[in-house]
């Protein structure tokens, strides 16, 4: 299975469960493949270059809570999962998005 039928397959997944696609980490050879396919697979999320391929998902969640999930493309199912409060600030939210990427980079390389 290609990468882009492993994205394709978690992206359905997650839509069946409430999750919004939100940003997509493709490393370069990922980042060729899905610019010479059809856009529409990511529609209007964020792609950024990175060592490994893996996916961002949102959706509410409880007591007015926003849930962000990191989703590793592979064949082995691995994420990393963190709540926001309501009135929680974007740049804090960012950087605690960032600390979340590292940890599932460096968890993916050691693997």
């Amino acid at each position: 299975m290609s990468q882009l039928e492993r994205i394709a397959e978690i992206m359905a997944t997650y839509g069946k469960h409430g999750w919004r696609l939100e940003r997509l980490l493709v490393c370069p050879q990922t980042l060729m493949e899905l610019r010479a396919s059809d856009q529409e697979l990511v529609k209007d999320a964020a792609v950024k270059e990175a060592s490994v391929d893996a996916l961002w998902f949102s959706r509410p969640s409880h007591a007015e809570r926003e849930a962000w999930e990191l989703r590793l493309v592979s064949d082995t199912q691995y994420a990393l999962f963190e709540t926001f409060e309501k009135d929680e600030l974007e740049e804090d939210r960012e950087e605690v998005r960032r600390e979340i990427e590292a940890r599932l980079i460096e968890h993916a390389t050691r693997s």
